[in-house]
């Protein structure tokens, strides 16, 4: 007969294993006494090997992770602490966390400690702070449509008539006149997508249809000299999303990723699809709640995005080409977030991935539209996204 104590330590280990969160527990002399599964991958070594060391050998000197394990044993009450900072050599950079300390009962001076990495939670004030830009720039649109091009066509009447009367030296300048309204007005042109509020007309979309129609055309055209690998899950549900708006978002970002490659030989674009629940966001003019489970993925080994510029990539405006406006990934998170999606970049050197999250579809698969020609979907395009 099993001993009842032992089958239910071996139920709470299991339970605490299938936690997705980083859980260990710290006796009264700071050894870690038990670390579950995601533990040992947070602090990058066996349990075993926690065991025989003091906690403080795997945080940063001076973390305040050791002042909350006093607080707790001082107290006898649960603490929490949020974006607690234990990045280190040792266990990696960008570990931001939010921590959440107990006493467990019957153990005097141990402690658990339940760790929440933050990177989601920051991606989604990433991402709200992006639709606010959006929706700024959406403003400046619309009074730019209506106070701007109504003068400019007069600007550019006037230039007309007086090239018909100067000297051909002359000429040059109202020549420059009309030509530089006309650039004015097609950048007004392309801001006005940002002013479009109506209700985005979404279906059931096979995400797998769009990525080669997008593989198609940038092969066709701008990345006809760099590899493009695909890593699919055949499983995959269908995408809830409007089809032209994803194969526009998705050629943006297959142009980017294009255009920061460049010539730099052994270039690669990897366009990758996977099912990964667990995330839940709110859907702008909805009460309702939807799961963002499809990740969809742009990748290059270009030379990534300057780390000064990676916090305001999807702000409008923010370019580091010459002639580039900055709109194209505001326009890129403009179009994901209508959607009720995260779009996010992370970059290194010589590896760029930009991540979609979608919701799936709510019902079966519907029937797809026949593809545009690549002179057409071309056309679609305003610009390329800017980096």
């Amino acid at each position: 007969m099993s001993d009842p104590k032992t089958s239910n330590d071996m139920m709470a280990a299991t339970v605490l294993n299938a936690i997705r969160n980083p859980v260990i527990m710290v006796d009264a002399d700071g050894i870690v006494r038990f670390a579950n599964g995601e533990a040992e991958a947070f602090f990058a070594a066996s349990a075993a090997h926690l065991a025989r060391h003091h906690i403080a050998a795997f945080v940063p000197f001076g973390s305040p992770l050791l002042s909350l394990l006093d607080q707790v044993r001082e107290r006898r009450s649960p603490v929490n602490e949020y974006r607690v900072d234990l990045s280190s050599p040792r266990i990696g950079q960008d570990k931001l966390v939010d921590i959440y300390a107990a006493p467990v009962p019957g153990e005097p001076g141990s402690v658990v400690v339940v760790v929440q990495e933050r990177t989601m939670a920051d991606k989604i004030d990433r991402q709200l702070t992006h639709r606010g830009a959006a929706r700024s720039v959406s403003g400046l649109a619309s009074m730019l449509a209506h106070e701007i091009k109504n003068p400019l066509s007069g600007i550019r009447g006037a230039a007309q008539l007086l090239e018909m009367s100067v000297s051909s030296e002359d000429r040059a300048l109202t020549r420059l006149i009309c030509d530089e309204t006309d650039r004015i007005v097609s950048l007004v042109d392309r801001m006005e997508v940002f002013s479009d509020e109506r209700p985005v007309d979404r279906a059931p979309v096979n995400i797998h249809s769009v990525l080669e129609h997008v593989k198609a055309l940038a092969q066709a055209g701008f990345a006809r000299h760099i590899r493009i690998a695909e890593v699919y899950d055949p499983s995959l549900p269908p995408v809830f999303a409007n089809r032209d708006q994803l194969i526009q978002v998705f050629l943006n970002l297959v142009k980017n990723a294009a255009e920061a490659i460049g010539n730099r030989p052994n270039g690669e674009i990897m366009l990758t699809t996977a099912y990964k629940p667990g995330i839940r966001l709110s859907v702008a003019g909805s009460q309702e709640k939807v799961s963002l489970p499809l990740e969809f993925c742009v990748q290059d080994n270009g030379p990534g995005v300057p780390a000064d510029l990676l916090p305001h990539l999807f702000d409008p405006f923010i370019t580091t080409k010459t002639n580039g406006s900055g709109l194209g990934l505001a326009l890129v998170a403009k179009i994901i977030g209508d959607h009720g999606g995260i779009i996010e970049c992370d970059s290194h050197a010589n590896k760029t991935v930009f991540r979609v999250l979608m919701p799936m579809s709510r019902g079966g698969m519907a029937d797809e539209p026949p593809l545009k020609t690549a002179e057409n979907s071309m056309t679609d395009m305003s610009e390329g996204a800017s980096r």
